[in-house]
């Protein structure tokens, strides 16, 4: 006889009624439920997929109109409009249609002209166009043929309106088609005019994107129709958006019959199998139950479980689970000491091991830190890839272990390596020159013959310092100095590189500050012009007013400044400010400014020309920018071309400390300078040399042939003019004719030195 007071009668006859209850109100609501609440969810995605549509042609006009407005804006192609430039203008739509894809780019005029139009614009439509343009449209849907296309316009202003620059991207059925998948539902997109519609679409409301259902050939549709803004004035475009609701709805059928089909078979499992399943069910839960707590404890312990059931594979996973956590915290109590690329000990796990050295008092003898940093390795990645770079610092890892067989050592970050060695300093400096060795030698990755070799700095315990941080840092100091000093070297740290570095340190949080306190100051040297006799232009130096070190020349803080990269603010102020100055010398006389390599890495900085010369006043011809050989050790092609347009601008362009650099002749040829500064070490022994006096008589030929003027630094005796005068040298400098003044003192200057004629 079944008995209902057991838990697996009760369990059972429950069950069923409750599951036979449940499937009765399922089955006798899911032919209507089912297929509102798929109306409802299809309504929703195609609302979703409207978004989706509005919001990615709303990207593509924006992302569009910004191309479109920094095209307008640049200054060689404002100057192409201004002065009528067809050639370059098509020249430029072209690269832009190129690189951006684009059907059609095309310039405005103001005189109705739609140059760069071609055959993509027709002829009968291009007044239309014109007339929405110039009636102010910023852009919107265009059909041409029965397609349909997206526009940009941005005006183009020198400073005046001198036309507008159009972009159009493709927005036909194609275009579209490649967007549908973009949604959750497949719908079919396209962009046609209002009147365009068939009947069945017209009267749908177009104020807002809800899908609406419609009857076309016996077929119920949801359709969206949602409103675009038109180019031309008069077309009312929209993007018609359907999709086909019967056919979705047919999908939901089998899904009756599956739920049929599972209720019954449920509920025959129900009755046959629950019994069983509660008798059994509790056991192996208790048993899992007790084994979590464990685990939450932070026992790792296994549960044993005999079935072979969903409890026995819960059981199994559980198991699973408990060993991979076990490994996971194996796996991260390793990582977070060591370095994941070379296996060896991170910063943190170095810290500490240095902090157990110094707190041994074992008597085995002194210990050192070293710091090691790799020559060269960045152009390892910028050249053959950062897979190759790892893999290298992986073999470089090796080859430090062994060649201090035992001893720690750590990586610290990308390039960098620590260790601590210990002995006496003979075996601490030959532990110091196997390091060097091992770097040294080449290295075969993936085919690649590399050289490296590492700079090292030494600091040693007690002496240098007796904490980790001191020992660290102290080394670092040393690397740094090692470093200046020559790659592929080592220095061991003295007390004197903390105080230089501290003084560095400071320096550069004084000269932060100075540009905002106005410590900077301008001084000028003149000119001298051998053949009318008279100062010809001055040389902008700049001065620093120290608050407490007095007047600092630059020799002192502009490689400080350069290598902090304030160079490019303070340089901007110094083209502001020279100029400005320049503009109140009642002789139009040029001023000269250098300008450093790491300003002409700001793309910036023909902008801030333009603007210093604007707002000075003074013609381009007055301002001279010295540059010298070491800019085109990096990126020539680049920098040449930002020469190209500093000089198209009439500011004159002149190549500072000549015949020092690494290969003058070759820029010679690549760039027109207007002038040559001759190195003053070639002057000082001009009268005493013969060589020197070949060179510089070499230069002054060269100069004159290429049609360049020359400029001889350092001049300090008479002799020296005789002789550069002789040999064609057109303009002197130095301490013979003034040293360097204030911008106070430069009238009185001119006028001191115009009545003076060169002996």
């Amino acid at each position: 006889m079944f008995a209902l007071r057991s838990i697996s009668a009760k369990l059972t006859i429950f069950y069923a009624a409750l599951l036979a209850g449940a499937l009765g109100f399922a089955l006798f609501g899911a032919q209507r439920g089912i297929e509102h609440h798929a109306e409802n969810v299809i309504a929703r995605e195609m609302t979703a997929s409207a978004a989706v549509f509005d919001r990615i042609l709303t990207m593509r006009s924006q992302q569009l109109g910004e191309a479109a407005a920094v095209t307008a804006s640049d200054f060689g192609f404002r100057e192409a409009v201004a002065l009528g430039d067809r050639a370059t203008m098509l020249s430029a739509l072209d690269n832009l249609k190129n690189r951006l894809d684009l059907p059609f780019a095309f310039i405005a005029t103001l005189e109705g002209e739609l140059i760069g139009a071609g055959g993509a614009i027709p002829t009968g439509e291009r007044e239309a166009i014109w007339t929405a343009i110039d009636g102010g449209s910023q852009g919107g849907v265009l059909t041409i043929n029965d397609q349909a296309f997206g526009t940009v316009v941005s005006e183009i202003r020198t400073p005046d309106l001198a036309g507008w620059v159009v972009f159009g991207y493709r927005a036909d059925d194609e275009a579209l088609a490649s967007l549908a998948g973009m949604g959750s539902l497949d719908v079919s997109a396209r962009i046609v005019d209002r009147a365009s519609l068939a009947p069945a679409f017209r009267d749908i409301a177009l104020e807002d994107a809800r899908p609406y259902e419609v009857t076309e050939g016996g077929e119920r549709l949801l359709v969206s129709a949602n409103p675009l803004d038109s180019l031309v004035e008069g077309r009312d475009p929209v993007l018609l958006l359907r999709y086909s609701l019967s056919a979705a709805l047919a999908g939901y059928g089998p899904m009756l019959w599956s739920l049929a089909l599972i209720g019954g078979v449920t509920l025959l499992l129900t009755l046959a199998g629950s019994f069983l399943l509660a008798r059994h069910i509790s056991r192996p839960i208790k048993a899992l139950a007790a084994a979590t707590q464990r685990v939450s404890g932070g026992d790792h312990a296994e549960v044993k479980v005999d079935s072979r059931d969903e409890i026995g594979e819960l059981a199994q996973s559980f198991n699973r689970m408990v060993v991979a956590i076990a490994e996971r915290e194996r796996q991260i109590s390793h990582l977070a000491f060591h370095d994941a690329l070379t296996g060896l000990p991170n910063r943190a796990l170095f810290r500490e091991q240095l902090d157990q050295s110094l707190r041994r008092k074992d008597g085995d003898g002194g210990c050192a830190v070293l710091c090691i940093d790799l020559d060269n390795f960045k152009s390892v990645n910028d050249t053959l890839g950062h897979a190759v770079g790892d893999r290298l610092l992986g073999a470089i890892a090796a080859a430090y272990r062994e060649a201090l067989d035992g001893e720690t050592i750590a990586r610290l970050s990308a390039d960098e390596f620590a260790a601590i060695v210990h002995g006496d300093g003979e075996a601490i400096e030959a532990k110091v020159r196997a390091i060097i060795a091992a770097s040294a030698r080449n290295f075969e990755i993936d085919g690649h013959a590399i050289a490296t070799g590492a700079s090292i700095g030494v600091a040693i315990a007690r002496q240098d310092g007796d904490s980790a941080d001191m020992l660290l840092k102290n080394a670092t100091l040393a690397l740094h100095r090692a470093k200046e000093e020559g790659k592929g070297s080592y220095r061991f740290f003295e007390p004197r590189m903390d105080a230089q570095a501290q003084e560095r340190r400071q320096l550069e949080i004084d000269l932060r500050e100075a540009l905002d306190r106005g410590e900077f100051e301008l001084h000028f040297q003149p000119l001298f012009c051998l053949n009318t006799n008279r100062v010809s232009s001055f040389e902008a130096l700049l001065r620093w007013n120290h608050p407490t070190r007095g007047l600092t020349p630059p020799a002192e803080f502009i490689p400080l400044a350069e290598a902090t990269g304030l160079i490019v603010p303070i340089g901007e102020w110094v083209l502001h400010e020279a100029c400005r100055i320049a503009a109140t010398w009642d002789e139009p006389l040029p001023v000269a400014v250098n300008v450093s390599a790491v300003q002409f890495r700001n793309p910036g900085l023909v902008s801030v020309v333009f603007q210093a010369l604007a707002r000075s006043g003074i013609a381009p011809g007055r301002l001279e920018l010295e540059i010298t050989e070491s800019l085109f050790i990096e990126n020539a092609a680049e920098t040449i071309e930002m020469l190209h347009q500093v000089h198209r601008l009439g500011v004159r362009i002149a190549l500072d400390d000549f015949g020092t650099g690494y290969s003058s002749l070759a820029y010679l040829r690549r760039f027109p300078f207007d002038k040559i500064k001759i190195d003053r070490s070639f002057i000082v022994d001009l009268l005493t040399s013969d060589g020197a006096s070949a060179i510089v008589r070499s230069i002054t030929a060269l100069a004159a042939a290429l049609g360049m003027e020359t400029t001889a630094e350092g001049v300090e005796e008479s002799g020296q003019v005789d002789v550069l005068r002789a040999q064609g040298c057109t303009h002197i400098q130095g301490f013979l004719f003034s040293k360097p003044v204030a911008a106070s003192e430069v009238p009185k200057l001119i006028g001191a030195i115009g009545e003076r004629r060169a002996a």
